[in-house]
């Protein structure tokens, strides 16, 4: 539910808070469980990275040896050090996050990862995965030194906020070969969702291609779950109905959209 264009709670804070408290805490409710991943490219990846997953399967198997590949809502870091192996040291990997507790438990390991591997190939930005043009941490430098206390600051910044996604894009227009996300376009505001699947087509190269594990549902939400935080926060709020999950991909320009795997069971029942 909306009130006057919003939902009735904080939608992103619901998020951020509960990611951030377990980006140190495991909460081993808050997705799937996903136990498919490929056993050799773990070994070599910190426990305290391991523990923090919280995705519904595993879209790093579909990249290719010298990729660039972008990771939507990175999170621990997991899947990003796990296709860094896979695409290798001619393959880069971008991850995105917004919550500054997981950016800082994914970048922990970089130094660590990147000895192990033999080359350094990823790297971590904050930024919302429904606006990958603006590299959130250079927006804060920026308030640092131009705080917005009246109106006309405010246009000040919204000029700023044009300025980087035009002169200086996190991820800039075609550059990347293959965008993957675990469980996390889900997260992303009803009203912003239009928004998500243009940024994720923008940001691909001609023929480039997106590999999606999502949760999605058989009917709407109702209006108690649209306005339960941890419902919104916990993958089920926001989870597209199936067919529209498909719809939102070729109304973005995708072409030859297909399921490659569908559980057989729900993960969860809710009223």
């Amino acid at each position: 539910m909306k009130t006057n264009g919003q939902y009735s709670i904080d939608r992103e804070e619901a998020v951020n808070l509960r990611y951030g408290q377990a980006a140190t805490t495991v909460e081993a409710s808050l997705c799937c469980p996903v136990t498919e991943y490929d056993s050799s490219v773990l070994g070599i990846i910190p426990k305290e990275i391991l523990e923090i997953d919280y995705g519904c399967g595993d879209p790093s198997r579909h990249v290719r040896p010298g990729d660039t590949v972008l990771d939507l809502g990175s999170g621990s870091g997991k899947i990003c050090y796990i296709i860094a192996q896979k695409v290798g040291a001619d393959g880069s990997v971008i991850g995105v996050d917004f919550n500054d507790r997981m950016l800082a438990l994914s970048r922990k390991y970089q130094d660590e990862m990147a000895d192990k591997l033999g080359y350094k190939n990823v790297h971590f930005r904050k930024g919302h995965i429904q606006d990958l043009a603006i590299d959130l941490e250079r927006l804060d430098k920026w308030l640092k030194s131009n705080p917005v206390t009246s109106a006309n600051d405010l246009s000040r910044l919204e000029a700023e906020c044009e300025r980087l996604r035009h002169d200086e894009p996190m991820i800039p227009d075609g550059t990347i070969d293959v965008a993957v996300s675990n469980c996390v376009l889900n997260l992303v505001g009803t009203d912003q969702k239009a928004e998500l699947f243009r940024e994720l087509h923008r940001v691909l190269k001609t023929g480039g291609r997106a590999v999606i594990s999502d949760i999605v549902c058989d009917e709407p939400p109702t209006e108690a779950i649209l306005n339960d935080p941890d419902l919104w926060s916990g993958c089920i709020a926001g989870a597209f109905q199936e067919h529209e999950f498909l719809e939102r991909f070729e109304r973005a320009g995708f072409y030859g959209v297909e399921i490659l795997s569908r559980a057989d069971e729900p993960w969860r029942t809710i009223d």
